[in-house]
């Protein structure tokens, strides 16, 4: 897989990402991104990989909420 947009995240990406986003609790990102939160508990603990669609969506926004316009 050559575009690293595209990979799972790691527990500890997705905690930066939710930091990055503004996302205090794992309800927060959950209601955000339409998941529960017991999904996003398990992708905090490892337990389970956060699927690569969530994982491009959490960096697409985190693109965009760098970007100037």
């Amino acid at each position: 897989m050559d575009d690293p947009r595209l990979a799972s995240m790691s527990p500890q990406e997705l905690r930066l990402a939710m930091q990055t986003l503004g996302y205090r609790t794992q309800t927060d990102v959950a209601n955000a991104i339409g998941v529960s939160r017991s999904a996003v508990s398990l992708w905090l603990d490892g337990k389970v990989g956060v699927p690569r669609p969530v994982a491009m969506l959490l960096r697409m926004l985190i693109a965009a909420q760098r970007r100037q316009f």
